[in-house]
C-alpha cells in the first residue's frame, strides 16, 4: 500500500558523483541524482523494516555543472582480508592503489519527495506515524548514518524544503540510467529505465520500474539475544520520542 502523504527534503553538497555503471575504469556521473542515491539519502535520515521509501520526483536546483579530479583510489574490490593501502610492489610502486580521473558534478542541490510504502496496512503502524517521524528527524538534523551525494568522501546536507525550492528551467536528456539494485531473494541485479530526461528541472520516477522495486526482498541475519535487546531497547526509544513531540 502506497501512502498518498509526500514528504520533501532539500539535500546540498561541494560535489556529487552519481556513477554511471557502463564506464567502469573512470568515473563519469549523471548529471543529476538516481533514484537509487535518494532512497539512500532518505534510508540514512530513516529506517525501518515495516516499510519501503517510494521515491516520487527529484527536483534539480540548480544548473549542471562538471568537475574534473584526480582521486586515489583500489584497485580492486575489498574482500574479507585487510587491504595495505601504503604496500609497495618489487618496484616500488603502490601495490593497490590507483590514481583516476573522474567527472563529478560541483555545487549540488535537489529536492527529493518521496511516500512510504507498506505490504500490508498496520493499524500499530502506519504510515503517517513514520511520515511525521521523518519530519522531525529533519528538522532536528539527525540522522542514523551521514548522508552521502553518490560516494561517501561527497558528504551532504540535508534540511526541510520550502516553497522557494525551485527546479531549474532545463530539458537534459540523460539516455539510459540506472533506476536501483533489485534485490531477489537476496540475489542483487541492476534495474534500469530508459529514454530518461530532466524535463525542466525535474526528473520523474514513478515509473515502472518504481513498481517493481517495491517488490525487492532482503535476506534478514540472524540476530543473538544481546543484538536483539539492544534493537529492542532503541525502538522503544524511537517510540518515546515520538509520544514526547
Amino acid at each position: 500500500m502506497l501512502a498518498k502523504e509526500i514528504v520533501r527534503v532539500k539535500v546540498t553538497g561541494d560535489y556529487a558523483c552519481f556513477t554511471r555503471p557502463d564506464l567502469k575504469v573512470e568515473r563519469m556521473t549523471y548529471p543529476c541524482m538516481t533514484p537509487s542515491a535518494a532512497r539512500g539519502i532518505l534510508d540514512s535520515i530513516l529506517w525501518k523494516p515495516e516499510f519501503k521509501w517510494y521515491v516520487r520526483r527529484i527536483l534539480v536546483l540548480k544548473p549542471v555543472r562538471f568537475d574534473s579530479v584526480k582521486r586515489n583510489e583500489l584497485k580492486s574490490k575489498q574482500g574479507n582480508n585487510p587491504v595495505e593501502i601504503d604496500a609497495l610492489d618489487n618496484r616500488f610502486k603502490p601495490k593497490h592503489r590507483a590514481q583516476r580521473n573522474s567527472i563529478i558534478l560541483k555545487d549540488v542541490a535537489y529536492v527529493i519527495e518521496a511516500s512510504i510504502y507498506q505490504e500490508k496496512f498496520s493499524s500499530k503502524n502506519p504510515p503517517i506515524k513514520y511520515l511525521e517521524m521523518f519530519k522531525r528527524r529533519v528538522h532536528k538534523g539527525q540522522c542514523f548514518r551521514r548522508p552521502f551525494l553518490g560516494t561517501r568522501e561527497f558528504a551532504a546536507e540535508f534540511m526541510e524544503a520550502v516553497e522557494a525550492d525551485k527546479p531549474i528551467p532545463d530539458t537534459i536528456p540523460i539516455g539510459s540510467m540506472l533506476f536501483d539494485i533489485f534485490y531477489d531473494n537476496g540475489k542483487p541485479r541492476p534495474l534500469f529505465f530508459y529514454d530518461v530526461s530532466i524535463n525542466q528541472g525535474v526528473l520523474n520516477c514513478e515509473v515502472a520500474e518504481n513498481e517493481k522495486m517495491m517488490e525487492a526482498t532482503h535476506f534478514q541475519p540472524q540476530s543473538d539475544l544481546e543484538l536483539s535487546a539492544l534493537l529492542y531497547d532503541f525502538k522503544q526509544s524511537e517510540e518515546r520520542e515520538a509520544v514526547d513531540d
